[in-house]
């Protein structure tokens, strides 16, 4: 099964063919279900009929931007590409790549209509992902009048950032919550993931990113550890970390929080499951999501 879905009308298919054919994707023909079953399986959806009929069935499907599939209708004359859902998330490269097949791309995001990558898409641009998505609304914005600076930082580093600046790191499916006893050694932290990812056979490529509370901030051993990982590390503010919910019982709730690792995995993944429950190592305590 690929990851691109070709969804045309019946008298359409010899079209939606040629467009499988090109994008190495799948052909499906249309039934009044058949958006259901592509949203739940694929990431890019290409539509060959009219918008309205994609309107209507995609309509009752949505859920997040950051999460939904990108969706492109194909006009019946074949002549037109348009984005309709995910324009920021690829559904313009993937109208931009039908060009090829002579199709005119229609983009109608404000930031790349006006010739500027969004922060969305300067993240699948070069690889990254946006970490406060929250941001990206400011940014674009900023983006409508002019140009925005972009800045590499290497690490092991610290980065703090106001609301409106969107960080931007590298992809990974895992999140990686720590909790840690005060003045706890690098070599202790490190040895504790290295533990939790070898016990969920995760690769220490695929976390894009660790997380603590502020009340870390002074630890070396635990920031020199990330380092160490090659990892990138947040600190997450007290409401931040007691707005999540489905993690156990915590020690941290003597210092007003909810608990460290469980809560810090939780609210820095992506879709908010938590894989691994707070596992404790010695003087450490790790907790993984995706």
């Amino acid at each position: 099964m690929t990851d691109t879905v070709v969804i045309a009308l019946p008298g359409f298919l010899p079209d939606a063919e040629r467009i499988a054919a090109f994008l190495g994707a799948e052909v499906i023909p249309y039934t009044p279900e058949i958006f259901t079953m592509a949203f739940s399986e694929r990431k890019r959806i290409v539509a060959l009929m009219s918008m309205g009929i994609v309107v209507r069935k995609i309509a009752p499907l949505l859920r997040d931007k950051w999460t939904d599939p990108t969706v492109v209708v194909i006009s019946p004359d074949f002549r037109y590409a348009v984005p309709v859902l995910g324009g920021h998330h690829g559904a313009n490269v993937l109208a931009r790549e039908l060009a090829g097949l002579g199709l005119v791309p229609v983009i109608t995001t404000a930031t790349e209509s006006r010739g500027r990558d969004s922060a969305e898409s300067l993240a699948e641009r070069t690889g990254t992902a946006v970490v406060n998505r929250e941001s990206t609304r400011l940014v674009n914005t900023a983006l409508l009048d002019q140009d925005l600076p972009v800045h590499a930082v290497r690490g092991p580093a610290i980065v703090l950032a106001g609301p409106d600046v969107s960080l931007l790191v590298r992809k990974g499916e895992y999140t990686v919550g720590i909790g840690c006893r005060k003045g706890v050694g690098q070599e202790e932290v490190a040895g504790a993931v290295r533990a939790a990812l070898a016990e969920n056979d995760i690769a220490k490529t695929d976390v894009f990113m660790y997380a603590t509370t502020v009340k870390k901030m002074q630890e070396q051993g635990l920031i020199t550890a990330v380092g160490a990982l090659s990892g990138n590390l947040i600190f997450l503010d007290d409401d931040t970390i007691n707005a999540q919910e489905g993690t156990g019982p915590s020690r941290a709730s003597k210092i007003g929080l909810l608990g460290v690792a469980g809560p810090c995995a939780l609210a820095a993944s992506k879709r908010k499951e938590l894989i691994m429950e707070k596992r404790v190592y010695g003087r450490v305590t790790v907790a993984i999501a995706r």
